[in-house]
């Protein structure tokens, strides 16, 4: 018999004695024993050895679709085809000769096709058969299994399916980054991923079995989620089925977090189930707080960028007369002391007392001075520029700044500032925010102590072995609140501050550890055991010796004696007296013109060796002057020097970078103004 699949299962066994060809030789009725196997659900069959059937009973009929006519006596080949009789033929030997044979196994049939068939073939010997006679005949019986077979094929295969699709959803389930728990319909746990055991911190064998909201949810919602499992039991809609919410839940160490979650039911076999896919929202909450931080960083920097520039405004306007004062309290004292020469070098008590009153007043409005040029340096926005920077006029500039804050604040400052300490090459407005950013900080920190407050600078030079070469340093100490242990590491982070909301953005140590350290130096919290308060030092490299001021380029440095023809041009007489007395005193000629036409017409009438003017003037304003001088007189273009506060505008820094014209910030002393007009002259 020929078949695509077989399964056999070869045993040895004796010969029965009930085929049709026998019924006589065994004694049995053959009417019976014909009733009996027709009425069999399987299928009965006797070959003889001449390979034709001696007998089929009704199920073998049906099954090869033939009459007992058509089968009895007939060869196998006709009856199950050539083909399958060929298949047989090995068989058939070793069944004649006494061989039992069982098998299961497809079969193709010319009729059924391919059948699945369980069969049982035995050998028959004849009673008193000799044993060398061999079998008289075979008997086959057999059953067709082909429906429960295909039917267990489609039952396996579904089964494969479904375990592969167990396996799936158990995969995804147990390695997915969402936490899933599933509940019964009274809310104890029936499953709970890898991701819910990393998330709560409990293990999976510890947990299951016990409610979810004794396990993970905190006690305040405990009533209400109670009440929604009892309204879903009693048959209610769940409301919160299929909707994403934010709550809040328990780890097994106590701490709450919020997180995101989803809940659907599933009902297997009648029984309700309850899952949540969940994820924990505490990084996202955190990056929010720390974008809306930023937000309010940012219109803060916004509010104090507007705020800057009014203030910037408020203190150019305040330049021109805080020269005034200036000037007129110097030229005042050289009148004074004048007089005193003129008496013998000797003053009189009045004039004494007039002397020393002038002074105050001169140094006073020195003062106001450096705190507006102070202000617009850390105000105006330029880029970075280096030179030779003295660390203590910079300490200097920031306490005289910040000097009433102090004062109101009860604080008490002591500065040691060290003698004779090298210049920094370092740019003077990024390192003054650096310095002024520290005392703030100070003033902050100890504005809620109990006094004594006490803020102490201290300036000096070093060397370190972790450095290339000696430094110098500021320490800025105070007794302070301090800095905590836990705080020390993240205290120069951007945005981290340990302030009271509405008191820092957390950018101003930040920004100033990268400021110095853009400048080759480092800014680090020092540590005070049993100290008080705490101390920041700032360290930078020296550049060497500080170096006179360099003049203009191209422009020799004049004697202090010479004489000059100088044309003053602005439009306030008040400032132009003030600036024509300073020159006269030093024996310069002076012409004053309040315009830029009028200085123009003087310029064509005349000859003059510089030109002092103002940057803004009404109508013609000093970078127009300049245009006019360099078209009509190329040379004394050379020697104007020019006065102006507003150190803020960009049309001012521009015209200043093209044309290298030299400029004379106010508030400026009448040394300021000599020295100026001294580096254009040759």
């Amino acid at each position: 018999m020929n078949s695509l699949h077989r399964e056999f299962t070869w045993s040895q066994g004796s010969a029965w004695d009930a085929a049709d060809p026998a019924i006589e030789l065994a004694g049995l009725d053959p009417g019976l024993m014909g009733k009996l196997l027709d009425h069999i659900t399987a299928r009965v069959a006797v070959i003889g050895r001449d390979h034709c059937y001696v007998y089929a009973n009704r199920e073998a009929l049906a099954f090869y679709g033939k009459t007992a006519a058509q089968v009895v006596g007939r060869h196998l080949s006709e009856v199950i085809g050539q083909a399958s009789y060929e298949g047989y033929l090995p068989w058939a030997e070793r069944l004649f000769g006494g061989e039992s044979l069982r098998w299961r196994g497809w079969i193709d049939y010319p009729v059924h096709g391919r059948r699945y068939l369980d069969e049982t073939m035995v050998p028959f010997f004849p009673e008193g058969a000799a044993p060398g006679d061999g079998a008289q005949a075979i008997v086959v019986y057999g059953r067709d299994h082909t429906d429960l077979k295909i039917s267990e094929e489609s039952l396996a295969e579904k089964l494969r399916l479904l375990q592969t699709s167990e396996a799936l959803k158990s995969s995804i389930v147990d390695y997915a980054l969402a936490a899933f728990i599933s509940t019964d319909a009274a809310g104890r746990l029936v499953e709970f991923n890898p991701a819910a055991e990393a998330m709560y911190g409990y293990r999976r064998a510890d947990v299951i079995g016990m409610t979810v909201s004794e396990l993970i949810m905190p006690e305040r919602f405990r009533a209400a989620h109670q009440a929604g499992l009892d309204r879903m039991r009693s048959g209610e809609p769940g409301r919160l089925l299929g909707k994403r919410i934010e709550v809040h839940a328990l780890r097994a160490d106590g701490s709450e977090f919020p997180m995101e979650m989803v809940l659907w039911r599933t009902d297997v076999a009648q029984t309700v189930y309850y899952t949540a896919s969940m994820v924990d929202l505490s990084q996202q909450k955190l990056a929010e707080q720390q974008i809306e931080r930023q937000r309010e960083a940012l219109r803060q920097s916004e509010k104090l960028s507007a705020m800057g520039t009014l203030l910037a405004g408020v203190a150019h306007e305040l330049n021109n007369p805080l020269v005034i004062v200036m000037g007129r309290a110097s030229l005042l004292e050289e009148k004074v002391e004048q007089a005193a020469l003129n008496n013998g070098g000797a003053l009189d008590p009045e004039l004494k007392d007039i002397q020393d009153d002038l002074r105050r007043i001169r140094e006073a409005a020195e003062r106001c001075g450096r705190i507006v040029r102070s202000f617009l340096n850390m105000a105006r926005n330029r880029p970075a520029k280096r030179g030779n920077v003295a660390l203590n006029t910079l300490v200097a500039a920031a306490t005289d700044l910040l000097r009433y804050g102090f004062r109101s604040h009860g604080i008490e400052l002591r500065t040691t500032l060290a003698d004779a300490i090298p210049d920094l090459w370092a740019d003077e407005d990024l390192l003054g925010q650096v310095v002024l950013n520290l005392l703030l900080n100070a003033q902050q920190a100890l504005a809620t102590m109990p006094e004594p407050r006490l803020l102490r600078l201290v300036t000096g030079l070093e060397s370190h072995c972790d450095f290339d070469g000696p430094r110098i340093y500021l320490r800025v100490i105070d007794n302070g609140p301090g800095v905590e242990e836990v705080h020390r590491q993240r205290i120069f982070e951007p945005f981290f501050t340990t302030k009271p909301d509405g008191m820092g953005t957390g950018l101003g140590l930040a920004t100033s550890r990268a400021l110095a350290r853009e400048h080759g130096g480092d800014l680090v919290l020092e540590s005070r055991p049993g100290e008080p308060g705490c101390s920041f030092c700032l360290s930078l490299p020296i550049s060497g010796m500080s170096q006179a001021a360099t003049p203009v380029a191209g422009m020799p440095e004049a004697p202090t004696a010479a004489r000059w023809r100088v044309l003053v041009v602005d439009d306030e007489p008040d400032l132009t007296d003030l600036v024509r007395e300073m020159l006269e005193a030093a024996g310069h000629e002076v012409a004053i013109a309040e315009s830029g036409e009028l200085a123009l017409a003087l310029l064509d009438a005349g000859r003059f060796d510089a030109i002092v003017s103002d940057l803004w003037m009404p109508g013609m304003d000093g970078i127009a002057l300049w245009r006019e001088v360099s078209t009509r007189h190329p040379a004394l273009a050379r020697r104007m020097l020019f006065l102006t506060g507003d150190t803020l505008s960009p049309d001012a820094r521009s015209f200043v970078a093209e044309t290298g014209a030299a400029r004379l910030d106010k508030p400026f002393s009448k040394q300021d103004l000599l020295g100026g007009i001294a580096a254009l002259l040759p």
